[in-house]
């Protein structure tokens, strides 16, 4: 099984033991995402290959990524301007996989919630 190609199922089954992480969807995909913002998703766009899933990362990682890996990791045209790396899943090892979730758990786990600024916002000013 250690050779079998994993599916995103694996990544979501890997994603799910993380904390915070939740089964759902992205632009009509199956995801995982961490207190609703993605952390990885199937990507839907036809430029990138088939059985390859989409990760977001800080973009300097990706490009070290895709340097010391370019088997593995990848990017096209349409992901370029975002901080997303897009992996070839008949290529990554468990480990590899497992190690990218943390990477991009870190990485969705340090931004700011969309949401928080807002209320905050509000609440500061009610009290005025």
């Amino acid at each position: 099984m250690a050779n079998a190609p994993l599916t995103f199922d694996v990544v979501r089954e890997m994603a799910l033991e993380m904390t915070d992480v939740e089964s759902g969807t992205a632009y009509g995909a199956a995801a995982v995402k961490v207190n609703g913002n993605l952390l990885a998703c199937v990507p839907v766009n036809k430029s990138a290959e088939p059985d390859s899933a989409a990760f977001r990362i800080d973009i300097d990682l990706r490009n070290s990524l895709i340097q010391a890996k370019p088997d593995i990791y990848y990017v096209t045209d349409h992901y370029a301007g975002y901080p997303i790396v897009l992996v070839r899943l008949s290529k990554i090892s468990h480990r590899d996989l497992r190690e990218l979730l943390g990477l991009s758990w870190s990485f969705v786990s340090a931004k700011k919630s969309p949401r928080a600024p807002r209320l905050k916002a509000r609440s500061k000013t009610r009290l005025r």
